[in-house]
């Protein structure tokens, strides 16, 4: 004889067993809600007793709210998005928010994010690629926030944005390579057109104008290491006029770049060319590198950005657009020469 089906438990079922409302089960389970801690340790006990698990999809269709924040990155080549991607994975789970990501190599964002609505997204966080102001509006209109990270739009005033103060930074960088000496200064572009590298690279040439300097070289890496490696053969394959220092607007092309100038083109790194990156990134600290660069601060700008997401998500209105800049910090270490006299700029 075929033994009956058991029905699936209910948050009903589970609210009889701990004595309390249904709706006392739905905040118990539902991240932020007001409960006391009592109260939800009571639900929980009677939810494993029954083999209860809340539904999720259900519970957005109740409340509108799907709880996922979709991440967009061009790639996950950059060292710096592995660190971003879990702190911003971590941070949004402390507040009851779960990570979707999604890679794309388009320059053009604006078909992954219809892609991304059509999973009912309650937030976007856009990371290295483009948004056009149009689709930025439409996610406006729709009530989805969207935050550019590390990067800001051309047109302002459409989406809000977080990044590290890349002018202020490249600014410090130029100070930095001045004060050791240096006097044939190149600079490896990171993608021309990026908002990133137009910054880093204005602020690089304020940096040594104010210094009546100028760059000596200039080639594009497009922040991927073996074209940066390739740059760095063009920069630096000639001994007559070879620059004595180069800022390369990334830390995976730094790295690309020193293992070139060592390796393939026998130079030493500080001794014969300083390298300074731009990021940050855990592997440019390894014994191997140790390269100079400027840290870009990624904990304090994913906490700026889920606050701007979550500030738009409490109200019924779009709130205003938000252009956060985060200061960041030149760490100094063995790839690059110090200033002729410590603390003392040119």
């Amino acid at each position: 004889m075929d033994s009956p089906v058991r029905s699936a438990v209910t948050a009903e079922d589970v609210a009889r067993l701990a004595g309390v409302s249904q709706s006392a089960v739905s905040r118990a389970f539902t991240p932020g809600a007001s409960v006391s801690a009592r109260m939800r340790q009571r639900v929980h006990d009677a939810a494993v007793r029954l083999g209860y698990q809340p539904n999720a999809h259900a519970r957005s269709l109740t409340t509108g709210r799907s709880r996922i924040v979709g991440l967009v990155l061009s790639s996950l080549d950059n060292l710096l998005y592995p660190a971003v991607t879990e702190r911003l994975a971590l941070r949004l789970q402390q507040d009851g928010y779960h990570l979707l990501m999604f890679v794309s190599e388009q320059r053009d964002s604006d078909d992954l994010v219809r892609q991304i609505l059509q999973y009912r997204v309650d937030g976007i966080v856009l990371g290295a690629t483009t948004l056009s102001s149009g689709l930025a509006r439409s996610c406006a209109q729709a009530r989805i926030p969207v935050v550019l990270f590390n990067r800001v739009m051309a047109s302002s005033g459409v989406v809000s944005s977080v990044r590290s103060d890349n002018v202020g930074g490249a600014a410090e960088i130029a100070r930095f390579l001045v004060a050791g000496g240096h006097r044939r200064i190149a600079y490896i572009a990171g993608r021309e057109d990026s908002s990133t590298n137009l910054e880093r690279e204005r602020g690089f040439a304020e940096g040594l104008a104010a210094f009546g300097q100028q760059m000596q070289a200039r080639a594009v890496g497009n922040y991927d290491a073996a074209t940066a490696r390739e740059a760095a053969l063009a920069l630096f394959g000639r001994a007559r006029g070879r620059p004595d220092a180069v800022f390369v607007a990334g830390d995976l092309m730094a790295l690309s770049v020193m293992d070139t100038l060592r390796h393939e083109l026998g130079l030493r790194v500080p001794e014969d060319v300083s390298v300074v990156g731009f990021d940050g990134v855990p592997q440019a600290a390894w014994p191997s590198y140790q390269l100079t660069t400027f840290e870009q601060p990624v904990e304090p700008m994913v906490d700026a950005a889920v606050r701007l997401l979550q500030g738009s998500l409490a109200g019924d209105a779009p709130t205003a657009v938000d252009d956060v800049i985060v200061p960041g910090r030149l760490i100094q270490r063995a790839s690059a020469r110090a200033p002729l006299t410590e603390g003392r700029t040119p």
